[in-house]
């Protein structure tokens, strides 16, 4: 056995090895506090205002706040649209351990119905989880009170109060008025397009149709913030800063409630619809649609059943009639007359005779008039008189369809007027190039014909109506049909003291209607002004006794398509096959304040004088009140007229 070897250990070596690792280690320690130093440094001088901001934003938060809505009245200063408070039920997910049983246990504590749980859970899956979402949007004081004792129960659901929109005259209104209803994907899509997302980030309704849609810029306002500090669970401890929201525009229009009153009972129970306009400015006076529908129904977010009930109702109250299209029949007699004076086919003293029929040469077909037996001689004013269709089957065959459908454009039929809402229609004004177009077919003699006396494919709304024949009692200046008549901003001087300035709204006149000759323009409107004052005439009857100078034109547009030979009969013919009844009228005669339009659908029995000119009546009894208004020219006609009365014994059967 070898001995064991003895190692002598470097002690000088030993302790250089060690001071060089101290060394090392010192300096790792020394670099690393260095680093930690520098980090502290930026951090607490070289950030400090950027990570001072981060910090506050999760303790401080900017809450936007929504602005009031503009109101609406009338041009009487009646409030048309009001804010009413409301408190809904809201629910905030993820602060909500079990959605799905909370949902149910407040549900039945306040009887939500299943119908709105399930619209609920729909809109919770569109937003972010830290986003709130309506479970129930009216809660009645009783619910409100229930909840509040319950609250601690249900963590992550709150009462939300704030203002909705209210329309006190409820359907009355709605055609025109449009209404307030909740923002949807289409509307958020619509506003970030256009840039106004922000604006809308507390806002819950947006304007859908009428003057809440077509004016929601100035209805709306602007929005407000409110900076708070929140603690660590989220809820606000105080307000720190308020930048508050700019209120929406107040709006005044030119509607009188009184006259949608009169216009809501005397239609009741008829489809169909009333435009009334101050023709020296275009504002709109009255413009109802019956039947139509509560609009109030749409601001808290409509059943299904309510919605399907509209739908699926036969009397279509979703549909605006008074900027929907029917066939003017003869009402539009006086423009086709002009027409024939301006282009010379016929003069005021042109004669037909009247048979009771018209016929083109070498064909079969004979066109009717309304009078079996005929007028006999009949001028243009006494065509206008009688609504003679002969007469004006024999001027739209000379006329021809191009002459016609040009001068009735003039008129603005066929195409939109310009009213602030974007529900109107176009209607038709048939032409050639329309016609091939449309069906790839060329036009016909016998259509043309049927478009002299308001029939075949044209149709106008008793919107266009209004402003072809405003444009007629100008003598050819023409107006756009507007609502607003003035805009209230809130201006707040440097002072302090704040008030509202009104802005009347100016519309861009439209360039006149010029004739070769001014004197046709009186020529047909006092053949209007016969047809009501004239003993026998067919708008005599609805307008006798009334205290102002009226003028007006009947119609009755016929529905079904009758065979050669056939007669119409309205007891035989089923209920939406019947005639619809027309009137036009404007008052007093010498300088015209009022023009109205009724378009009554389906009428049972008679035409227009008999079911649309009493309707007509009322709105401008309405409107005149106890005036006695008599022009010159009703004074000068009165003594021919007893002379006339006295001969005549019997009323001619009513035509339009």
């Amino acid at each position: 056995m070898s001995p064991r070897r003895i190692v002598i250990r470097n002690q000088s070596a030993e302790a250089n090895l060690f001071a060089r690792r101290a060394f090392i280690a010192f300096a790792g320690v020394v670099l690393v506090l260095l680093i930690l130093f520098g980090n502290v440094y930026n951090l607490q001088v070289e950030s400090f205002e950027k990570y001072q901001t981060r910090s506050n934003s999760n303790r401080i938060k900017i809450l936007p706040v929504a602005p009031n809505r503009g109101l609406i009245y009338d041009r009487n200063g009646v409030l048309l649209a009001d804010n009413k408070p409301v408190y809904s039920l809201e629910v905030i997910a993820e602060d909500v351990e079990d959605i799905k049983n909370s949902i149910v246990q407040v549900s039945k504590l306040l009887d939500i119905t299943p119908e709105r749980q399930s619209q609920f859970f729909k809109a919770m899956k569109r937003k972010r989880r830290f986003k709130p979402v309506e479970l129930h949007s009216r809660l009645s004081d009783q619910q409100v009170a229930l909840f509040s004792v319950n609250q601690h129960k249900f963590p992550g659901i709150f009462v939300n109060a704030r203002l909705k929109r209210y329309y006190p005259f409820s359907d009355l209104t709605t055609h025109t008025l449009g209404y307030v209803a909740r923002i949807n994907r289409k509307d958020l899509n619509k506003l970030e397009l256009e840039g106004k997302s922000e604006n809308y980030a507390a806002t819950y309704g947006v304007g859908k149709l009428g003057v809440e849609r077509y004016y929601e810029d100035m209805l709306h306002g602007t929005i407000g913030h409110q900076e708070v500090e929140i603690n660590n669970q989220g809820r606000v401890i105080r307000t720190l800063n308020y930048t508050p929201p700019v209120p929406g525009k107040d709006l005044t229009l030119t509607l009188d409630i009184e006259l949608q009153m009169i216009a809501k009972r005397a239609l009741s129970g008829k489809r169909g619809a009333v435009v009334a306009m101050n023709p020296r400015t275009g504002g709109i006076l009255a413009m109802y649609s019956n039947p139509s529908y509560d609009g109030n129904l749409f601001v808290h977010g409509i059943s299904s059943k309510n919605y399907k009930q509209l739908l699926d109702s036969k009397d279509l109250p979703l549909i605006n009639r008074s900027v929907q299209g029917y066939p003017p029949a003869s009402t539009v007699k006086p423009f086709l007359a002009l027409t024939g004076l301006e282009e010379n086919v016929v003069t005021p003293s042109t004669e037909i005779n009247d048979p009771g029929w018209y016929q083109l040469e070498g064909l079969p077909n004979k066109y009717r008039d309304w009078k079996p037996w005929g007028h006999g001689k009949v001028n243009l004013t006494k065509a206008i008189e009688q609504s003679c269709n002969i007469y004006f089957y024999e001027l739209a065959f000379k006329l021809g369809i191009t002459k016609i459908s040009n001068m009735m454009e003039k008129f603005g039929f066929g195409d939109y007027t310009g009213i602030d809402i974007h529900e109107e229609s176009r209607a038709i004004m048939p032409s050639v190039a329309w016609k091939r177009a449309r069906y790839n077919k060329p036009w016909y003699t016998g259509e043309t014909l049927s478009v002299g006396i308001g029939q075949s494919f044209w149709t106008v709304t008793p919107l266009q109506l209004v402003q072809a024949l405003t444009t007629l009692v100008n003598h050819g200046e023409r107006k756009v049909p507007h609502l607003l008549k003035a805009n209230s901003e809130l201006i707040i001087e440097s002072s302090g003291n704040a008030y509202h300035q009104i802005t009347p709204t100016i519309y861009e006149p439209r360039a006149p209607l010029k004739l070769k000759q001014d004197k046709h323009w009186d020529v047909v409107l006092n053949a209007m002004h016969n047809t009501v004052q004239k003993f026998g005439a067919t708008a005599y009857t609805p307008f006798k006794g009334s205290t102002y100078d009226a003028s007006g034109k009947t119609g009755s547009a016929q529905v079904a398509r009758l065979k050669q030979g056939e007669e119409y009969d309205a007891k035989t013919t089923s209920e939406n096959q019947r005639d619809n009844a027309m009137f036009i009228a404007f008052a007093p005669y010498d300088n015209p304040e009022i023009v109205v339009a009724v378009a009554i659908e389906n009428v049972a029995k008679g035409g227009g004088g008999t079911n649309a000119g009493p309707v007509a009546r009322q709105i401008m009894d309405q409107y005149f009140g106890d005036r006695v208004i008599t022009s010159q020219t009703h004074k000068a006609k009165a003594k021919a007229k007893q002379k006339t009365d006295s001969a005549i014994v019997t009323i001619p059967q009513e035509a339009d």
